[in-house]
């Protein structure tokens, strides 16, 4: 198997369900990835050993998904030089809003990207996005990503002016 070039790391189990579709997606353009739970908080050492051996195993992008406070993406980030992306969970009273902010809000010379509370197929498309600029295989596939969302919001067009017409 090759070794893989995006890092997963949740927050929680809970979180899994976030992750599912940028899964598929990352399987779908043959990205090989590793996905584990590593909690900022409730196993900080596991967390840092991940950040800091991430380059050496090959991984090229990490995505972490927090919810809360999140501070999984940014502690990540601040124990490596890989780009990392944060996805905000919408767990607890705030619905993800804690969650978004804490990301987003990263200190000068830490930065985290974001995407959308529960954007975890976005997540994924980011990280195929960063790696296409080396992988020639990965451009093609998002390029016909493009495409197939282009046909398919033409095809809703299509019907949507059916349907008013009738």
């Amino acid at each position: 198997m090759e070794r893989p070039k995006v890092l997963i790391l949740l927050g929680s189990d809970s979180d899994m369900t976030i992750i599912e579709d940028g899964l598929k997606f990352l399987a779908k353009v043959k990205i090989p990835y590793m996905i584990d739970i590593s909690s900022a908080h409730r196993n900080p050492e596991k967390t840092v050993k991940y950040a800091k051996n991430a380059r050496k195993l090959g991984i090229e992008v990490i995505i972490a998904v927090a919810g809360m406070a999140a501070h999984l993406p940014g502690v990540v980030a601040s124990h490596t030089t890989l780009p990392v992306i944060g996805v905000p969970a919408s767990s607890g009273t705030l619905k993800g809003k804690d969650a978004l902010y804490s990301i987003v809000q990263m200190p000068p010379g830490v930065p985290v990207a974001s995407v959308g509370i529960d954007a975890g197929k976005n997540a994924a498309i980011l990280a195929s996005q960063i790696l296409s600029i080396k992988y020639g295989d990965v451009a093609e596939s998002l390029s016909r990503l493009k495409k197939d969302l282009k046909r398919e919001n033409e095809q809703k067009s299509v019907n949507m002016r059916k349907k008013l017409s009738t």
